[in-house]
């Protein structure tokens, strides 16, 4: 039998667009010379976040965040991971693994957040590879044991966000991830951007299909001239 006593006991239901604040937080982009990282790192200094980009090169990171400006600081990778308390990957396919098993104890502690997206490339345009992981968060998370790994960011134009003019990216961002505290941590900063809501996809497990969808949005892009993104409705 219930009673009022076993009601009140309840704790009440978390409103899913409570976020954190996250504006005091220092944001990594490892990859961040690169067009996606630049962008992410552009649109995140330009809401006000404290970010650092990393590269092999702390010289060639300090040029490009030269280039972002709105304080953006330039590090090598190791710095970078060390000093945020949020690193987002943007880094190749091809030099993911490597770099992730060199970070392993510089990622330690960290919250990161995996944007990577395993494509192949023929005269047919691109198409979603399968890592042997599942996904390139899995892989993430299989070789930072020690960090907490989510995954978003994935579908975003690095057109669109390195653009001065645009002043609005209206778009969705897909926030995967194992704990809500952390991918609430992501959808917060993925808000920061002006026009993008972050929106919870699932956990890590569900990351590849996330991941390749991008092989469509290229496919879709090309046909139409266009800078697709993705809108999530009824939520």
């Amino acid at each position: 039998m219930t009673t009022t006593d076993d009601h009140a006991q309840k704790p009440p239901r978390k409103d899913p667009w409570e976020l954190p604040d996250v504006s005091g937080l220092v944001v990594g982009v490892l990859g961040g010379t690169g067009d996606q990282g630049r962008g992410l790192a552009y649109r995140l200094a330009l809401a006000g976040q404290e970010v650092i980009i990393g590269s092999r090169a702390a010289e060639r990171a300090a040029g490009a965040a030269a280039e972002i400006g709105h304080g953006v600081e330039g590090a090598d990778n190791a710095e970078c991971a060390r000093r945020s308390d949020i690193v987002i990957v943007a880094v190749p396919w091809d030099g993911h693994k490597a770099l992730l098993a060199s970070l392993r104890e510089d990622l330690a502690g960290k919250l990161v957040v995996d944007c990577v997206n395993p494509l192949g490339f023929d005269k047919k345009g691109a198409y979603a590879l399968t890592p042997e992981e599942g996904s390139a968060a899995e892989q993430a998370a299989s070789l930072l044991p020690d960090s907490r790994v989510t995954a978003a960011f994935h579908h975003l134009s690095a057109v669109l966000l390195q653009d001065p003019a645009v002043e609005s990216i209206d778009t969705d961002v897909l926030v995967l991830g194992e704990a809500r505290a952390d991918t609430d941590l992501v959808q917060a900063l993925a808000q920061r951007i002006t026009g993008m809501r972050g929106v919870f996809a699932g956990r890590l497990r569900n990351a590849h299909q996330v991941e390749s969808l991008v092989a469509n949005l290229i496919s879709v892009n090309r046909r139409y001239k266009a800078h697709a993104g993705l809108r999530v409705t009824d939520v």
